[in-house]
């Protein structure tokens, strides 16, 4: 089953609406294949994530490790940020609401910061191609001006982690993504 494939303004993150199939007793959906991302690796470890209406996660990003983004029950504003030097959508934005009613799929690659609000309470599935490495966790501001999304929420409830990322200007050359195709 391929998914339709929806347009992204970020070079490498895909949209992936996967076919389902459902009667008077329920859905079915084939959520992931590996074979969707031929520019990702083997997705290694799954997550899932629950929210509270209002929350705010992000604006995370890895320079080893893209994820595989599907909501499962509720509504969340995702903002994605193409901080990958040298890409050629280097400082695009792009704003997308995953419900879990639409089935969409998020495929985000390293270097791309990515964070959602939830619009509802959210669970969050998510499959990520390497392990967990807290030294390739990091942070951009959610609402750095460089970014300039809306993230749909009049009073989010941010972690202190994520209050305290710095602006993109403010990043580091140590901890700056370059943008390459993966292989």
């Amino acid at each position: 089953m391929v998914p339709t494939e929806h347009p992204v303004s970020i070079e490498g993150v895909l949209l992936l609406e996967p076919q389902r199939f459902g009667d008077d007793r329920g859905r079915f959906v084939e959520t992931y294949r590996r074979e969707w991302l031929p520019l990702g690796r083997e997705m290694i470890q799954g997550n899932r994530s629950e929210k509270a209406a209002g929350a705010v996660v992000g604006l995370h990003y890895h320079l080893h490790q893209a994820d595989y983004w599907y909501v499962l029950r509720g509504a969340a504003r995702v903002v994605l940020h193409d901080l990958r030097e040298g890409s050629p959508t280097l400082s695009t934005t792009f704003v997308v609401d995953l419900d879990g009613n639409d089935e969409r799929g998020l495929f985000i690659p390293p270097g791309v910061a990515h964070g959602f609000a939830s619009l509802t309470d959210v669970l969050l599935w998510y499959l990520v191609d390497g392990y967990y490495n807290p030294a390739d966790e990091l942070g951009l501001a959610w609402d750095d001006p460089a970014v300039g999304a809306d993230w749909g929420i009049a009073e989010p409830v941010l972690s202190p982690r994520d209050q305290a990322n710095p602006r993109a200007a403010a990043i580091a050359d140590a901890v700056r993504p370059h943008f390459k195709l993966r292989t």
